[in-house]
């Protein structure tokens, strides 16, 4: 009883894991993350620009095979929206190109599918993963840091980012501050102006009325 049990909760864990990630996921600074935490290994199509309309078509090809391949997450990332993750592949070939990536420092090129032409991909995508599970693969090594160095580098910089935004809100406040207080002081200081040359009006009659009393007089 307890040996199904077990089984039960593995079932769950990982039908859980698999659709708490889209089928083809776009790799970015957030979903890296999502991704890491995941134990799947990850088939990577890295394409020239995500918002051409032949990536768009190559990505919903992408999720036909992601859903027949639940073992493995989906993802694909463009040369312009993320160039330093991309290059980590070797992005000097063709492309687009897939690879089976595990996550850490090595990834795996699939011997004949290097590359992904223009026809038939479909067809090309299900010849890379037969490639894959038959063992017919290439081990090779990521340029540039770690994945783990790569997102501490990418927080490091939001961070930077965050604290020189809110330095410099704070800096606008404090001289939308200081030009309301100088607005205060000069329209009191107007203020006085305004009401001196009445005062020295007023002495002015009081003093002639001193006078014609001592004539009367």
């Amino acid at each position: 009883m307890f040996f199904f049990l077990h089984k039960a909760d593995e079932f769950l864990e990982d039908f859980v894991k698999q659709n708490l990630i889209p089928l083809v996921v776009p790799v970015s600074y957030e979903t890296l993350k999502l991704i890491k935490a995941d134990g799947r290994k990850i088939v990577l199509t890295i394409v020239e620009d995500e918002n051409e309309e032949r990536s768009k078509e190559l990505v919903k090809l992408l999720r036909g095979a992601a859903s027949a391949n639940r073992d493995l997450i989906f993802g694909y990332v463009g040369v312009k929206q993320l160039d330093e993750f991309a290059d980590k592949f070797d992005t000097s070939s063709k492309l687009p190109k897939m690879v089976i990536w595990d996550k850490e420092d090595d990834y795996l090129s699939v011997v004949g599918s290097e590359n992904i032409e223009e026809e038939d991909q479909g067809t090309q995508i299900t010849k890379f993963l037969e490639g894959y599970r038959e063992g017919r693969t290439v081990k090779k090594r990521l340029s540039g840091p770690t994945l783990t160095q790569y997102l501490q580098r990418s927080f490091d910089i939001r961070m930077v980012y965050i604290v020189v935004f809110m330095i410099a809100v704070l800096m606008l406040i404090q001289t939308l501050g200081k030009g309301g207080d100088s607005g205060e002081y000069q329209r009191v200081a107007n203020q006085d102006k305004v009401n001196q040359p009445s005062s020295s009006t007023t002495e002015g009659e009081e003093i002639k009325e001193y006078k014609e009393g001592d004539k009367e007089d």
